[in-house]
């Protein structure tokens, strides 16, 4: 799966680098830009560069942010661990969400947070979903790895901040090399 997951990104990535750079800016430079908001932002918090190996995460708003892949595309902190005991994902199991993100390109730029996109404050928006782990249907891989990445280590019915960066965020917007906070919280069915 892993395998699968890491050669669609690859290939999208691919696709990005060659349609997404402007004469002015490389993709080296945008992501040069996307690596200095991160450390910058990050810089500002507690970071642990590992999961916990008893996946005993600290929680609440004081948290650290822990990385979750090797490469650093990934932080989490857990507001919410839901029940990591009888409440687990099942692969293929349809896992609803409500979330804000926030630009860290702009937070970077000027210092100021603002939503850029998201369903978390507009219960008349339409809930978000993914199909767990099948990144073999459009309604899951449309928002990246990224997004669920936390319910490898938490119950549904959890709720974290995430970094997440371009490679690993919404697939329709990889060429943009935007780095955002997400604020999430998981369901099993609609809100």
């Amino acid at each position: 799966m892993k395998l699968i997951i890491n050669t669609l990104l690859m290939g999208l990535l691919a696709l990005t680098v060659l349609t997404s750079c402007s004469d002015d800016e490389s993709y080296a430079d945008r992501l040069n830009e996307e690596r200095n908001a991160v450390n910058a932002y990050l810089s500002t918090q507690r970071v642990v560069m590992s999961v916990p190996e008893d996946s005993v995460f600290y929680v609440g708003e004081d948290a650290p942010f822990y990385r979750l892949d090797e490469d650093g595309n990934v932080y989490m902190q857990v507001l919410k661990t839901g029940d990591r005991v009888n409440d687990r994902v099942k692969d293929g199991e349809p896992i609803y969400f409500r979330y804000s993100r926030y630009s860290l390109e702009s937070w970077y730029a000027d210092g100021t947070w603002s939503i850029y996109s998201g369903n978390e404050n507009a219960m008349d928006a339409t809930s978000c979903y993914f199909n767990y782990a099948d990144f073999t249907l459009p309604i899951s891989s449309q928002w990246g790895y990224g997004i669920q990445y936390p319910l490898i280590y938490l119950g549904v019915e959890c709720e974290v901040n995430l970094i997440i960066k371009s490679q690993y965020g919404f697939t329709n917007e990889i060429s943009y090399v935007m780095p955002f906070l997400f604020h999430v919280r998981y369901f099993h069915s609609m809100i």
